[in-house]
């Protein structure tokens, strides 16, 4: 399933959004070198997460395989400590780029709208710091390098869980060769997302079966969305949610949902 789009209006221009795709996009361009040659293993190296470096677990001198020869050693430097935000900003391809900001437009711009681009900033900050920790807390001596926007983006979408769950989504559904798109309301769409990553995780929690996940960081994902739910009253504006209910109820009255 993809999503397309949402049958949420937006009241105003949600720049913020638009600057942290656009920062992020132009970090994958430049600092990753748009994954051409060496720039993307050094900048997961280098900038990205690695739980070991962070609580001291692995050992400095490590040495972790990225393919084609390369190898990423664990280090003491300073920077490690900036990584869990760093991270954030940096992504391991194409697909991964652009799936990760597809979702981020299609449920970002009405979190934003719900609370201001400045507090927007902070609580998409906030969550992908909160997905950083649930992964290092899962796995605290890995060794292997984390890079990615979904835990931030998990916790946007757990906001949006809260506050619009019975918004439909647009998602595409593909079947070999035939396209379909369903508008599908939110609460099914997210929850659904959520019990994915769950289950694709909890083999992760047992010690005899390390690695199963296929190197994607599926317990950020779970603790930026958990987080996302938990800290959406705080950060959202009543007065703007209270407005963009009204809008949408103008533009999209209340239909039957599942």
């Amino acid at each position: 399933m993809i999503p397309l789009g949402d049958e949420n209006p937006t009241l105003r221009t949600p720049w913020m959004t638009w600057l942290i795709i656009g920062v992020t996009v132009a970090v994958w361009m430049t600092v990753q070198g748009a994954g051409v040659g060496d720039a993307l293993p050094a900048s997961v190296c280098h900038l990205g997460l690695i739980p070991g470096e962070l609580t001291h677990q692995a050992r400095v001198g490590m040495q972790v395989p990225l393919g084609d020869g390369l190898a990423c050693v664990i280090t003491n430097s300073p920077i490690n400590k900036f990584t869990p935000i760093l991270s954030m900003f940096l992504h391991g391809s194409w697909g991964h780029l652009l799936g990760n900001m597809l979702f981020f437009w299609v449920f970002g711009n009405n979190i934003e709208d719900s609370m201001g681009p400045g507090r927007f900033l902070i609580f998409y900050l906030v969550c992908g710091l909160v997905a950083a920790g649930a992964h290092v807390l899962v796995d605290p001596a890995s060794p292997v390098p984390t890079v990615g926007a979904s835990g931030a983006i998990s916790g946007v979408m757990g906001a949006y869980l809260v506050l619009y769950p019975r918004v439909r989504v647009n998602m595409l559904f593909i079947f070999v060769i035939f396209f379909k798109v369903f508008a599908i309301p939110a609460w099914l769409v997210l929850l659904w997302w959520f019990f994915l990553q769950v289950l694709a995780g909890l083999p992760e929690l047992s010690r005899m079966r390390p690695d199963v996940s296929g190197g994607v960081a599926v317990w950020a994902h779970v603790g930026g969305f958990l987080a996302g739910v938990l800290l959406i009253k705080l950060f959202e504006n009543p007065r703007l949610v209270s407005r963009r209910a009204e809008i949408r109820e103008i533009e999209h009255p209340r239909r039957v949902s599942w």
